[in-house]
């Protein structure tokens, strides 16, 4: 019987602009120690480690006080890189993962496969523009780094809800739930789930 693979990664990424520190366990149970400098996004990310049962640490810092866009980009980046990193050669994986998740009026649906081909669908409306001082639009772009370095096709759609902070909490809910699902190693896959034999 084969052995299941380490699936682990530690990421550093240090440039003019921000430094960031990560590790990603894949196969883990949900604990996230994230301190990101930036307080929502260690709360999203916090909750896509427990929804997703992976055991995340992130430590980072960057220029905040131009504007959080570059360290928020960079974090996406570097967990991308883990993500990819991590999953290796993707031998056994589901690929697939779909989620829906309820957070009071709001409902997020993710839907994504460990395709090794970027594309970021994102169609998530929102009433305001921040949550406090942080600006929502960057959790767009946040993702959209994050697919092109990890290969994940990612559809992230938001059919309803008012409240952002609930809205934006049901996606990284739904987000780990569908990772978590499209990772498990299905002992009926002999070598990866595609007739092309990659991915």
């Amino acid at each position: 019987m084969r052995k299941p693979p380490v699936r682990v990664a530690m990421i550093q990424r240090k440039t003019a602009e921000t430094q960031i520190q990560m590790k990603l366990k894949i196969d883990g149970t949900g604990k996230g120690e994230v301190d990101s400098s930036l307080p929502f996004l260690d709360h999203m990310l916090t909750l896509w480690a427990k929804h997703g049962f992976f055991d995340f640490k992130l430590k980072s810092k960057g220029d905040i006080e131009i504007d959080d866009h570059h360290l928020v980009e960079d974090i996406g980046i570097a967990l991308g890189n883990a993500l990819a990193k991590a999953v290796g050669d993707k031998k056994g994986i589901k690929r697939y993962g779909i989620a829906s998740v309820p957070m009071d009026e709001a409902l997020a649906q993710v839907i994504l496969d460990v395709s090794g081909r970027p594309y970021l669908v994102y169609q998530v409306a929102m009433s305001k523009k921040k949550i406090k001082d942080f600006d929502i639009d960057l959790i767009e772009h946040f993702f959209e780094a994050l697919v092109q370095r990890s290969g994940l096709t990612l559809h992230i759609h938001v059919p309803y809800g008012r409240n952002p902070h609930h809205v934006l909490e049901a996606v990284f809910k739904a987000f780990g739930r569908a990772l978590d699902q499209a990772l498990q190693i299905d002992p009926r896959i002999k070598g990866v789930l595609s007739t092309k034999g990659v991915l």
